[in-house]
């Protein structure tokens, strides 16, 4: 590690803190139905979009209702999504006369891509099309983002309304958080990657000449486009194969740092609308400074990991001054690799600009370790924080069981069905992650696909499972995961972790709306001090963390101790 390095860090976060501020207030006034500077314009076109789809912008939903009408917008996304890729051979815009996408290749990208997860089991430039890519990959990647951010407003306002019996109208914020905040953002985003240089074309491909004379087809695009949306709603499925390590999708220093800024600035942003929506700023920087510490936690655990090397290499001859180059873009250096792996799976993005199968023991790890977290720090746009306040709700009933009071959060009681349905949406990754991987590891279809034996072949299938569940769609590629066993769970493990988790969340956010809010006495445990950051990260740590220890001891950490004693594995 280097101090240069470290500013190159802090650089990269700094220009994150000075953009969350007033992008969560703006979208707290959006949200909040208030005139922005926007409303001029985009509020006919708003309104336009209600009167075509028969929707009253005024009439809100409960609980159940708005659940179901997110359900039902999923559903057909699916069956949109499924069908383009099918027919993507009768399709136009597909230059390179690809064909449809196998049955259950198609089953789980539509899921993936659905669900938030963006987990890809194809190369993108050798499978889909360009409207394949646009139409239905793009589309899906704002919708998604947009679902999110609808749900966690749903859950917001259960805690800023009192004696509530609806959330808002789904329809309305699903609209809103697309037409205001997402689409915006990525025209603007899309040109900053213009010129940096990512292409953004509808032509299929060019021929280039190398210098020694060969002749090379180079596949092109609509990148930038595509590529602005998947950092902004922490998709993170790649135009290319090989995601943001491919110099089209990220050409240089500049547009890797504003991949990095637009991967974490909507979800960071959230935090504060919520501190805006429920009548407390302080309350959505104490939920910021909790998941900011962990996340930095884990750019220092992977910058440390990566520069110290590999003991084995080293053994061999090969100067350790460089750390662990393997499977890195030597263009971003080790500082920006370490904060983009550390970002990408603290958020539900996905993205990589380094194969974090090639990482060290510690340093794929952490990844691995940030993602079972529950990718709250500060996870998914949207899903992020609903999953944020499902751990607040806990930490402020396991404190209210130390000081023998009744456990409050922003003025609402914690009563038994609320902790019974947090802890259902936090067991849901568990559930998913160690089971599947369990069944995997001893049933002659998963292990076909691994590239590896022993503690890191765990470890493959591990990391698979997590990132499905944990909707995140990064992977430690050795895994080769195309096959029917590897599609078809993957894709249930994507569906838990997306709606088994969102439900009880939503039926968490009706029980507490429904509920009166009572004024803060001098009982009341304080949840926007140092105190609650504190507890907050240890409940993050410890319900969301510890179930999973037995598994890393069996795959990471074991990799690491061999590696120490200088043995291959």
């Amino acid at each position: 590690m280097t101090l240069n390095g470290w500013l190159q860090i802090g650089l990269v976060l700094g220009l994150v803190l000075v953009a969350v501020r007033p992008l969560g207030l703006y979208m707290a006034a959006v949200f909040e139905g208030r005139r922005t500077p926007a409303s001029l314009a985009l509020g006919p076109v708003e309104r336009g979009f209600y009167r075509l789809a028969g929707v009253a912008p005024d009439k809100e939903q409960g609980w159940l209702a708005y659940t179901l009408a997110m359900l039902t917008f999923s559903a057909l996304g699916f069956v949109s999504l499924y069908a383009i890729l099918r027919l993507q051979a009768y399709l136009p815009l597909n230059p390179q006369g690809f064909d449809g996408v196998a049955p259950d290749l198609a089953f789980n990208t539509a899921i993936s891509f659905l669900t938030n997860t963006n987990w890809q089991a194809y190369g993108g430039e050798t499978t889909m099309s360009a409207f394949s890519q646009m139409a239905g990959l793009a589309v899906h990647n704002f919708l998604s983002a947009a679902t999110g951010i609808a749900l966690a407003l749903a859950v917001t306002r259960a805690f800023a309304r009192g004696g509530a019996t609806t959330l808002g109208n789904f329809w309305v914020d699903l609209t809103r958080a697309t037409l205001y905040v997402l689409l915006p953002l990525s025209i603007v985003v899309a040109l900053g990657f213009v010129a940096a240089g990512a292409p953004q074309t509808l032509a299929g491909s060019v021929d280039a000449t190398t210098l020694e004379g060969a002749k090379q087809t180079l596949a092109l695009g609509p990148v930038a486009s595509q590529e602005a949306i998947k950092q902004l709603g922490t998709n993170g499925g790649g135009f290319f194969n090989v995601n943001a390590a491919h110099p089209f999708e990220n050409p240089n220093a500049f547009a890797n740092i504003l991949q990095i800024w637009s991967m974490l600035t909507v979800s960071a942003a959230l935090l504060i609308m919520f501190g805006e929506m429920v009548g407390s700023e302080r309350q959505g920087w104490a939920l910021f400074g909790a998941v900011g510490a962990l996340l930095l936690c884990g750019v220092a655990l992977v910058y440390a990991s990566e520069t110290a090397g590999d003991p084995l290499l080293t053994a061999l001859g090969l100067d350790p001054a460089q750390g662990n180059l393997e499977g890195k873009e030597i263009r971003f250096g080790q500082a920006l690799t370490a904060l983009y792996v550390a970002v990408t799976t603290g958020l539900s993005c996905g993205a990589v600009n380094a194969m974090h199968d090639s990482l060290t023991p510690l340093g794929g790890l952490v990844p691995l370790f940030l993602i079972q977290l529950g990718e709250v720090l500060p996870g998914g746009v949207g899903s992020g924080l609903y999953g944020l306040l499902a751990f607040a709700v806990l930490s402020v009933f396991i404190a209210g069981l130390m000081v023998g009071r009744t456990p409050e959060f922003l003025g609402k009681k914690i009563e038994a069905r609320e902790i019974k349905l947090a802890m259902l949406a936090v067991l849901i990754l568990p559930l998913a992650i160690l089971g599947f991987t369990s069944v995997a590891a001893v049933l002659p279809a998963g292990l076909a696909s691994l590239a590896n034996s022993g503690p890191h072949g765990l470890s493959e299938m591990l990391y698979a499972y997590t990132s499905a569940a944990g909707n995140n769609g990064s992977a430690f590629a050795g895994l080769s995961a195309n096959t029917p066993w590897w599609n078809t769970t993957t894709a249930i493990a994507m569906v838990l972790g997306r709606f088994g988790y969102a439900v009880p969340v939503m039926a968490m956010a009706g029980s507490l709306a429904a509920k009166k809010k009572g004024a803060p006495s001098a009982g009341t445990f304080p949840t926007d001090g140092l105190l609650f950051v504190g507890l907050l990260i240890g409940i993050i740590l410890i319900v969301g963390g510890l179930q999973f220890f037995p598994a890393l001891a069996l795959g990471p950490i074991v990799e690491h101790v061999l590696m120490l004693a200088g043995k291959t594995f």
